[in-house]
């Protein structure tokens, strides 16, 4: 059934931009996951791989990436799982694995990063509203020390002065003002 959902908004958004962007579908598939995705629920589940998923009402930061990019043609949970089996020692070892998890490993910003890094979507990491595209990815390193990850919105702060980013930090997925809000770590531009 759930898979079937993520057809449906891929198809959804396909329809709605057939002449727009990866960017631009990359967005509306972000955005379709507010008021979607209500709970935050970091918790280790085993999920079918490819195409793999946890529930559409649940879900992390990354989990707004991820679905986001299959809607465009991209399942990160694949991508990264080959990527980690060729070249494990690329990738952080803060969860003690001696292999990659497919069930996991797709889920965590650090390894993210680190993929993104590694297919050359890299840019500098900026303190300018202007160095950030709707379509952009972002992680940030939050107060507590933890890694957060999330997409730039092409719709703009209430003073026009920034662009929001779709996200979840916590109260499920939302699109607000929150690009300079924590420390920036990473911005990866893949489209």
């Amino acid at each position: 059934m759930h898979r079937l959902v993520v057809a449906v908004l891929f198809l959804l958004t396909q329809s709605a931009n057939a002449d727009e962007s990866p960017s631009r579908d990359l967005l509306a598939a972000a955005r379709a996951q507010v008021g979607v995705t209500l709970i935050y629920d970091p918790s280790y589940q085993r999920i079918a791989y490819p195409m793999g998923d946890v529930p559409l009402e649940r879900g992390v930061c990354s989990d707004v990436v991820i679905r986001a990019f299959r809607a465009v043609g991209i399942d990160l949970q694949q991508e990264l799982h080959r990527d980690m089996k060729r070249h494990f020692a690329a990738y952080p070892k803060s969860w003690g694995l001696s292999a990659p998890d497919p069930n996991i490993d797709h889920r965590r910003v650090p390894n993210l990063g680190t993929w993104f890094k590694r297919q050359g979507y890299a840019l500098p990491v900026k303190q300018e509203p202007a160095a950030y595209q709707p379509g952009d990815i972002v992680t940030w390193t939050l107060a507590n020390g933890r890694p957060h990850i999330g997409i730039v919105s092409d719709q703009r702060s209430a003073d026009g002065a920034r662009p929001l980013v779709i996200h979840n930090i916590g109260w499920g997925t939302r699109e607000e003002d929150a690009l300079f809000a924590y420390r920036i770590t990473g911005h990866f531009r893949a489209f």
